[in-house]
């Protein structure tokens, strides 16, 4: 049995063929899926996509390389996530990649959603690219461990995770880890303790060997799972035991 804890199913390629991903999950024991939140426009449809299915959930946030975007309140954030749906704020976070300075829009984007998290209670989906040092800073100053979530799509070096981690969050790796380049993720993967794994997609993105380069979707996740358990050296059905427990554990609204 597998979930996977991060995705994007409401993006056009995948919500078009949503029958046969769901097919293809249950072909896989994928049992459940997060579905992801990046802005606010497209949110409702979002959850018009995941409300008829027993196993699909949704967050609610805007991420961080959106830029000319409608800005969320910690309130109205706060406000959204009380559908019985969401069960998590985000994805938020920072990205430097692909944006210059002055970024201070970005920083505080990221600290709404920490407020709001706080205040609901709710784990927090958190991106950070080429922007770790500042993304632990304002995790800290802003009191994110009282929320929890998970570092999603981890890239970073095993002393950011271990920094996360000691900030109560869990760390998710993607099809990255199964890249033969991914040395650091490698190292990330073989430390990280089985009680703070998570495992995703994030597709339609980051396809996992042997589908590198192809259009991702939920079903894939196990070949994460396997990647890890590889590295670590234990059976593949530990990773998928633990990653799923951890996926309910943190997401205490989802219902098996």
């Amino acid at each position: 049995m597998y979930v996977d804890s991060h995705c994007h199913l409401n993006f056009p390629e995948l919500a078009a063929e949503l029958p046969a991903i769901l097919d293809r999950m249950a072909t896989n024991q994928v049992t459940h899926a997060l579905v992801v939140s990046v802005n606010l426009p497209d949110w409702r449809g979002l959850m018009d996509l995941v409300a008829p299915h027993r196993n699909l959930w949704a967050s609610v946030g805007v991420h961080p390389d959106y830029e000319d975007t409608q800005e969320p309140t910690a309130e109205e954030l706060a406000e959204l996530s009380q559908d019985a749906k969401v069960v998590a704020i985000g994805e938020t976070g920072l990205d430097y990649y692909r944006l210059s300075e002055p970024l201070d829009w970005q920083r505080n984007r990221f600290c709404t959603h920490i407020r709001a998290a706080r205040a609901t209670n709710l784990p927090l989906i958190i991106h950070t690219r080429s922007s770790a040092e500042d993304t632990l800073k304002l995790m800290r100053e802003e009191n994110a461990a009282e929320a929890g979530g998970v570092m999603h799509c981890f890239t970073e070096t095993w002393e950011v995770a271990q920094a996360a981690i000691d900030q109560n969050f869990y760390i998710s790796l993607s099809g990255i880890v199964t890249f033969k380049n991914a040395t650091q993720l490698h190292e990330v993967a073989a430390n990280v303790p089985l009680d703070r794994l998570l495992i995703e997609t994030d597709s339609p993105y980051l396809a996992p060997v042997p589908y590198r380069g192809k259009l991702n979707d939920p079903s894939k996740v196990i070949h994460v799972a396997e990647k890890i358990a590889d590295l670590k050296g234990i059976p593949v059905a530990d990773v998928a035991k633990a990653s799923t427990d951890n996926f309910f554990k943190l997401f205490n609204k989802i219902v098996k």
